[in-house]
């Protein structure tokens, strides 16, 4: 009897201890949902108030320009009449060129990286490139103003005015004096600052791709090119544009690099190789000369309208990934 009693003793204990745990893991549960449910309310509050603040710094060049500040070229602080054309189209325009010479570099480096790269030096160019990100923007500035530019102007840009000079079109593109900097100089620093992110998640998304898929199809006696083509990039099509939709991001608010090296002009001019200015830029540039409450607010809806250009160009990349995926689970 004592035996038995001993033993529902136990069992008492026992189920005690485990129903103790349980609450215990129950409450820790529970104070981790409140504090990761936190940093996803904190995440929002910070997002609302940005936005918040920038339309109420907006308001008076709002109430006093109205959408036609969208499409005005006049920025004249004396007479405080602001138009944002033209720093609206640098930033479109430097961010689309930057990508158009990235993306393509930045796969050729994921594709080398993963697939033609001896295996010894696969780590050590691959941190090398990813440095590239680590650098601050200044220092891409002051080399690109000091360094690059003058090398551009010299061997780049004086042969392709004398080229194209006379071509219809293209002349005009990339007419022009050669001054070095410009809209075409601010893209190729652009282009070699977001490549790091370009690669590195391309590179990531590439090793993703299932080796029994690649050999397979070298056994069928694809090339590399063939593989990369027709196997590997619509595998990991998702994760590339991805990259992509990252680097331009990181293009659209660029503000240091850029300013040393467009030329700080409001004007719209049909060459690229022409100065110019961009959002960011001219924030940066003009902010502490900002004497007048009007001057100061068309900063404001300036910053404003880059946010709302950045935030479409994310949801937009948002809405072509889920596009892409909802395609590829019909197939």
């Amino acid at each position: 009897m004592a035996d038995i009693a001993l033993t529902e003793a136990d069992a008492t204990t026992s189920r005690t201890a485990r129903a103790e745990t349980t609450r215990r893991a129950s409450r820790g549960d529970a104070r981790f949902h409140f504090l990761t449910w936190l940093a996803a309310a904190a995440v929002l509050l910070i997002f609302t108030g940005v936005i918040i603040s920038l339309v109420i710094g907006s308001i008076p060049a709002i109430k006093a320009y109205g959408l036609p500040f969208l499409w005005s070229s006049v920025w004249n602080p004396t007479t405080d009449l602001f138009g944002g054309l033209p720093s609206i189209y640098g930033t479109l325009v430097t961010s689309a060129l930057a990508l158009l010479v990235a993306v393509p570099v930045g796969i050729g480096i994921a594709i080398f990286l993963t697939e033609l790269c001896p295996r010894p030096l696969r780590r050590p160019i691959g941190i090398a490139i990813e440095l590239l990100a680590g650098i601050p923007s200044i220092i891409y500035g002051i080399w690109g103003l000091f360094v690059f530019a003058p090398w551009f102007q010299a061997h780049v840009q004086q042969p392709i005015i004398d080229a194209t000079s006379g071509i219809p079109l293209i002349g005009t593109l990339f007419g022009g004096a050669p001054y070095g900097i410009g809209i075409f100089t601010a893209s190729l620093i652009l282009s070699i600052m977001v490549l790091p992110f370009i690669s590195a998640v391309t590179r990531d998304v590439f090793e993703t791709v299932p080796t029994m898929l690649k050999e397979a199809t070298y056994g069928l006696g694809c090339t590399t090119w063939e593989v990369m083509w027709r196997v590997v990039l619509p595998y990991a099509r998702s994760g590339v544009i991805g990259g992509a939709m990252l680097a331009l991001g990181r293009a659209l608010g660029e503000t240091m690099a850029v300013t040393f090296v467009i030329g700080n002009a409001h004007t719209i001019a049909p060459s690229l190789f022409a100065p110019g200015t961009t959002i960011s830029a001219t924030i940066a540039n003009e902010f502490t000369e900002a004497t007048t409450p009007l001057y100061t607010s068309s900063l404001i809806f300036l910053g404003l309208i880059l946010f709302f250009i950045t935030f479409i160009v994310l949801a937009f990349a948002q809405w072509m990934l889920l596009s892409l995926e909802r395609r590829a689970g019909t197939k």
